[in-house]
């Protein structure tokens, strides 16, 4: 037990389980809910694991289920889940102690995938500066507007605004409200802080920081920040051009809002799409052709190191690259002027195919355990619990614990990620000292 601890990727899984399972035990409380009843365990299970692998999926009404007590532990779980459990963990142990040793250096690279443990340090204060900076301003917002154009308290603005800022920042989905956010579908002041907020989490703190830095020489910038930032807005630009075009005449999502008003939706609903969980409209009502292009790109998330979650962009847009050198015969993948490693291409193609295997086996596994589940249905809930998105057409409520029980699996190691937990589980650290020959098999 003590070798396997040692080693700082296998301690990331077991962090985030220790603060599933506390979580858990918090939200079982009798006074974590308005009825002050204790949670059913499956219940519990699910909320927590929802709120640390930042999902914000729900199979309760959260705004009516949970009191006070329990609304703040879903925040903290948010929050912790957001930053990282080994991150946050780390900053204390800066904080307390004024020094940072070698291993905890390492756990955090493992967390954020920051290749250089020299600056670690400054790092750590970074992201937690970055943080609650943009949460700061993202509640500020909020609590104005709620205060001065619905008429909350301020003690009730305030709490609105710190909810909703933690969710929108760290991408986990919950809101104070049965409908989610879709009664603010038209009022920007409240969606669209919500919305930079999120795609500002799910870039990822390593690119983000290189982008700001070198704004002015993108050029200049490492291989992973120019697929994850050209690549983020791709996407957003992507996304945005299909929902609002699918959905423009669908009299129970777009169709009832004026041309400003549906603008303003289609951007706000694609920001959350792949990473925010989020939504403004009824996801239920969708046209069925929409619910391909929503699930693609909650299937390729956010940008590494980020508090998105599926196969990231910069996963997705190597791959990319790496098909499009197979079909040209060129004998490496380049992007811009650099030459990527082989073992980017192995870690991508692995972690893709990881991917699709356990969307593909909880898909189906999904539909065994329902009746009445369309295929779609069961796919769409099962990428978005994967992908740690959290947006649901209805199915997870009205599943069996069997079914609520894969789908936290599955949100637990969307999460971690497939890689680090495959690479936690069959770790071996030791290098084979010979290579067998070379043979090119026959593909296709």
């Amino acid at each position: 037990m003590r070798r396997f601890l040692r080693h700082p990727v296998r301690l990331v899984p077991l962090g985030f389980l220790a603060a599933i399972l506390l979580g858990t035990g918090l939200l079982m409380l009798p006074w974590a809910t308005s009825e002050h009843r204790i949670t059913p365990f499956v219940t519990a299970l699910f909320t927590a694991t929802s709120a640390v692998s930042v999902t914000g999926m729900a199979v309760v009404d959260t705004p009516n289920y949970w009191n006070t007590f329990g609304l703040v532990m879903i925040t903290v779980l948010t929050q912790i889940g957001g930053i990282g459990i080994v991150t946050g963990a780390t900053l204390v142990i800066l904080l307390v102690a004024r020094q940072l040793g070698l291993r905890n250096r390492l756990l955090v690279q493992a967390e954020t995938q920051e290749f250089g443990i020299g600056d670690v340090r400054r790092l750590l204060l970074r992201i937690a500066a970055t943080a609650l900076v943009c949460e700061a301003v993202i509640t500020a917002i909020l609590a104005v507007r709620l205060a001065v154009s619905y008429d909350y308290p301020p003690g009730r603005a305030l709490w609105h605004g710190v909810f909703h800022a933690v969710q929108g920042f760290n991408n986990g989905g919950f809101a104070l409200y049965s409908d989610n956010l879709a009664g603010f579908a038209r009022d920007g002041w409240v969606t669209l802080p919500l919305a930079f907020g999120a795609i500002i989490g799910g870039i990822g703190f390593p690119a983000l920081f290189e982008a700001v830095r070198e704004w002015r020489q993108p050029g200049h910038w490492a291989v992973a920040t120019k697929l994850t930032v050209w690549g983020s807005l791709a996407l957003l630009l992507a996304g945005f051009l299909v929902l609002l075009t699918a959905e423009w005449s669908n009299p129970r999502t777009l169709g009832s809002f004026g041309w400003p008003g549906k603008v303003l939706a289609a951007f706000t609903q694609d920001a959350f799409i792949r990473t925010g969980g989020f939504n403004v409209i009824d996801i239920e009502a969708l046209d069925e052709e929409t619910y391909p292009v929503m699930i693609a790109l909650m299937f390729i998330g956010g940008g590494s190191a980020s508090t998105a979650g599926g196969i990231k962009v910069a996963t997705f847009f190597l791959l990319a690259f790496v098909i499009w050198a197979e079909l040209r015969g060129q004998p490496d993948v380049t992007i811009g002027r650099r030459r990527v490693a082989n073992a980017s291409q192995r870690q991508a193609i692995t972690l893709a195919l990881l991917s699709v295997a356990l969307v593909v086996v909880g898909t189906v596994a999904l539909i065994l355990m329902t009746e009445g589940t369309r295929y779609f249905q069961a796919l769409f809930e099962v990428t978005s619990a994967f992908s740690t998105t959290g947006l649901s057409v209805g199915v997870a409520p009205t599943l069996p614990e069997s079914g609520q029980l894969a789908l936290i699996l599955l949100m637990y190691i969307g999460r971690v990620g497939p890689l680090t937990l495959g690479s936690a589980i069959a770790l071996n650290t030791r290098r084979p000292r010979y290579r067998y020959p070379q043979e090119q098999p026959i593909v296709g």
